[in-house]
């Protein structure tokens, strides 16, 4: 399993819609709303062998309202 999290940046107005948009795709974990250059935090859990570029690509930059994404791959979690 990787862990990927994933920042999203929305349209004007729309980061609620995105919010729970992105609550319906099945590896999205958590959402959070976020304060700074981005509006939402997504948590997300890949099999492993799943391509991060093309979940990301794929299942959340081409849901209504988003603007842009910033992702990061988590290696290990800890505690």
């Amino acid at each position: 399993m990787q862990t990927i999290f994933v920042m999203i940046k929305c349209e004007l107005g729309h980061a609620y819609d995105v919010a729970d948009r992105a609550v319906e795709v099945e590896q999205v974990s958590e959402v959070h709303s976020i304060s700074g250059q981005y509006d939402l935090l997504l948590k997300c859990y890949l099999d492993d062998g799943q391509d991060a570029g093309h979940f990301v690509t794929g299942s959340l930059q081409t849901l209504p309202g988003v603007r842009d994404t910033f992702t990061l791959i988590a290696f290990k979690a800890f505690g």
